[in-house]
């Protein structure tokens, strides 16, 4: 259902930057890539500092100690 429903929203919203002319439909193309790119950043960036604070800190002692 919500594929469908994006599907169609994407659609007219392509249609409107399409008929809008190259510097409207330009700028907002423009906007909504770089806001998508920005927030996947975003993400990413919140992502990897909670994976970071889950995983365990490597002892020094036990790294030398085995790597002898």
């Amino acid at each position: 259902m919500y594929l469908l429903l994006s599907i169609f929203l994407a659609s007219m919203l392509g249609l409107f930057l399409f008929i809008s002319g190259p510097w409207v439909g330009g700028i907002l193309a423009f906007g909504i890539i770089a806001g998508c790119l920005f927030r996947g950043l975003y993400l990413v960036s919140d992502i990897h500092t909670k994976i970071t604070k889950e995983m365990p800190r490597a002892d020094k002692a036990r790294e030398v100690y085995e790597n002898l």
